[in-house]
């Protein structure tokens, strides 16, 4: 079997496995142990609802699986903020000082070139100035700090405490 490494959000909330089996109306297996500590799971990337109170699929986790693969919010470290960027998310240092200061992963972007006559966005006369009107825009993704005097800083590059900081935190 292949191996995997999963980085997704989800919300969860303590519950045992009896109280899992309760909620879902499901007689638990004579084979589990109701007292099992663990965790009811609702996965926010999923567009599919398994239960009537919650808009996503929702499943139960065992407390030290769900502990040893997930973290609060607010305490990631670089990697998980990275894939939550790319994933469109807002990422931040709690540590920062700048106030409403965030990162976030901007996309790739290609846009014909200015002299176009295709409708839609195109390369603009201040990118065309020094890339030239024939020539289409091909960029590859970058990160962008949004700063504390609400100023776009394109192409942040994280220090090497930010890369092994664990208080990066999604922005809502």
């Amino acid at each position: 079997m292949q191996s995997y490494v999963g980085v997704k959000r989800i919300s969860g909330q303590p519950m045992d496995r009896a109280a899992y089996n309760a909620y879902r109306n499901w007689d638990l297996p004579a084979d589990e142990r109701g007292a099992d500590e663990g965790y009811l799971v609702e996965y926010l990337d999923s567009p599919d609802s398994n239960h009537p109170d919650h808009e996503h699929y929702i499943s139960w986790c065992p407390k030290d699986q769900f502990e040893f693969a997930n973290r609060p919010v607010a305490g990631l470290t670089f990697g998980h903020a990275l894939e939550v960027a790319k994933q469109g998310e807002k990422i931040a240092r709690a540590g920062w000082n700048g106030k409403g200061q965030f990162v976030v992963a901007m996309p790739e972007l290609q846009l014909p070139p200015h002299n176009t006559q295709e409708p839609g966005a195109k390369v603009n006369d201040r990118t065309a100035k020094f890339i030239g009107e024939d020539t289409p825009l091909n960029c590859r993704p970058y990160f962008a700090l949004y700063n504390a005097q609400k100023e776009w800083v394109p192409g942040w590059v994280p220090s090497q405490g930010d890369l092994f900081a664990e208080d990066w935190t999604i922005v809502e």
